[in-house]
């Protein structure tokens, strides 16, 4: 039976403080439409201003609730987040091996706060067991340097440079995500085998910006989860992002880098 709404998945990390990860995640696929369903591969005691402590999900529990979801869930579409581990990235590639529809990899390495997220021992393993799989990848720009060993980009050549760096490790697609650069205009970078294509957005003046790369690669999983083409899905998700920054403010929440406002189009917050 066709489902009565689509049904995207998320493979990442808890927030305690639920403002990215796995929470950030459902809320951006509630308000995208979409049914969310989820598997849980770190713990971590997280706030707006610090990660305290993180308890990584064993690699075989990790498989189970994948297996668990995918046997029974008509998942259309799947965002994967922080991993963590070797052990964890393979399990994650061995569970979605027979998977046909897109999945979006968001390579999450460090938290707002500045606290590591991958392990360094993780990232060759991504490099080589997750990236080929991925319809599409989302880095920001110091994720992408980090995957590739060169510095931050700073223009928008060396952006381009960088994603089709990254296009040759096999994804079909890669989303360069422009926020840590300067400038009062935001820019990013969709780099395909066909050309690149840019979004821009004015900059905003605001520290709540927790969860950002979470809510946008979660909301592009939850538009190709409702077969929306790839470039449309990733415009729709960065309008989306746009509206959940500007409206951050209202939630006023934590002392530090509070989180977007997933459901800005549906409540505001009251004074």
């Amino acid at each position: 039976m066709a489902n009565a709404i689509p049904i995207a998945l998320t493979i990442a990390g808890s927030d305690s403080g639920g403002g990215a990860g796995i929470q950030a995640d459902l809320k951006a696929f509630s308000a995208a439409g979409a049914y969310g369903a989820s598997v849980i591969t770190a713990i971590t005691a997280q706030n707006t201003v610090a990660v305290t402590a993180v308890h990584e999900v064993p690699a075989d529990v990790v498989r189970a609730q994948l297996d668990a979801v995918l046997s029974d869930l008509s998942v259309g579409a799947i965002k994967i987040g922080m991993l963590f581990s070797p052990a964890i990235i393979e399990a994650v590639a061995a569970g979605l091996a027979d998977f046909k529809g897109p999945v979006v990899l968001d390579p999450v390495m460090i938290a707002k706060s500045g606290d590591a997220l991958l392990q360094d021992a993780a990232v060759q393993s991504m490099v080589s067991a997750l990236i080929p799989r991925a319809d599409l990848l989302t880095p920001n720009l110091p994720e992408a340097a980090k995957l590739l060993g060169l510095d931050h980009a700073k223009t928008l050549e060396e952006m381009e440079h960088q994603g089709r760096a990254l296009l040759a490790m096999g994804p079909k697609a890669v989303l360069m995500k422009g926020g840590h650069a300067a400038g009062d205009t935001c820019t990013d970078m969709l780099v395909t085998p066909e050309g690149t294509s840019t979004l821009e957005a004015r900059r905003i003046d605001t520290i709540n910006t927790h969860g950002t790369g979470c809510t946008y690669s979660s909301s592009i999983a939850a538009r190709l989860a409702s077969e929306m083409a790839m470039e449309d899905a990733v415009r729709a998700a960065h309008r989306y992002l746009q509206g959940a920054i500007v409206a951050s403010d209202q939630l006023k929440i934590g002392a530090g880098h509070g989180p977007v406002h997933h459901f800005h189009q549906l409540w505001a917050a009251h004074d």
